[in-house]
C-alpha cells in the first residue's frame, strides 16, 4: 500500500511515517506543503492524509482542489482542529474521514486500511479477452499469461486507473518516465505494444492530446 502524507510538524510526521512503515505501508511524507504542486498524479496513492493546519496553504483548499480536479483517492483528514464546523467543511469538500489530534497510530493506520479496501473494490479488470489483475500485476490473454515490462506496466495501469478518460501525453510522461529525457515519440512505441496485447480499437488515440482506454 502506498500513501501520501501531508503534514508540516517535522517530529509528527517523522513518527507517523516510521510507524506505518513499521507496518508495511510505503508512505510518501511531504512537509513543506508547496511540493504538492509537483505531484502530477494522485491517484497513484491508495490513501491521502491531510493535515489542514499547514505553512503555506489551507488544507481545506488543497482538499477541495484536488476534489475539483476530479481526484478520486481517499483522503483523511488528521488535525487538531475539532469542531463539527470544521468537520462538516471537510467532508462537504470531499473528505472521507476524519481524525482529531492527538491520535492513537493505531487507529490511523486501521483508518487508512479502511479507506484503502474502497478504492481497491476492483482489481481484476476485463478487456474482450485480457483480464488483468491489479493487486497481481499479471495480464492474461485467451488464459495465458502475458509478460510485461515494468515500464510497459506502469503506462498499463495508468491507462486503467483511468479509463474512459483522455490521458495527456504530458501526464503519461510525468508518470511513466519521471523526469528522463524522452518524448512523445516514446509513448507511440509503447502504446504500439499494448495494442498488439488488447482488443482492437481499446486503445483510442487523441492527436496532440493523449490516449484513453475504453
Amino acid at each position: 500500500m502506498h500513501i501520501l502524507l501531508v503534514e508540516d510538524d517535522h517530529l509528527l510526521g517523522e513518527s507517523v511515517k516510521e510507524y506505518l512503515e513499521e507496518n508495511g505501508i510505503d508512505v510518501e511524507w511531504i512537509e513543506d506543503d508547496r511540493e504538492i504542486e509537483n505531484i502530477f498524479d494522485f491517484n497513484r496513492y491508495d490513501v491521502i492524509v491531510l493535515d489542514l493546519i499547514l505553512k503555506y496553504q489551507k488544507g481545506e483548499d488543497i482538499l477541495r482542489n484536488l476534489r475539483m480536479k476530479g481526484v478520486k483517492t481517499p483522503i483523511i483528514i488528521l488535525t487538531a482542529k475539532d469542531t463539527i464546523k470544521d468537520k462538516e467543511t471537510c467532508f462537504n469538500y470531499g473528505a472521507d474521514d476524519y481524525l482529531t489530534k492527538p491520535f492513537s497510530p493505531k487507529e490511523l493506520l486501521l483508518r487508512i486500511k479502511a479507506l484503502s479496501k474502497r478504492k481497491h473494490i476492483e482489481t481484476v479488470f476485463k478487456i474482450g479477452d485480457v483480464e488483468i489483475d491489479i493487486d497481481r500485476q499479471t495480464v492474461y490473454k485467451n488464459g495465458e499469461e502475458v509478460k510485461l515490462s515494468k515500464t510497459m506496466w506502469e503506462l498499463l495501469y495508468l491507462l486503467l486507473k483511468n479509463k474512459g478518460s483522455v490521458v495527456s501525453n504530458e501526464r503519461i510522461l510525468n508518470y511513466v518516465w519521471g523526469t528522463k529525457p524522452v518524448g512523445d515519440e516514446i509513448i507511440r512505441t509503447y502504446i504500439k505494444e499494448l495494442r498488439k496485447i488488447l482488443p482492437k480499437d481499446s486503445i483510442k488515440t487523441y492527436k496532440g492530446r493523449g490516449y484513453k482506454l475504453e
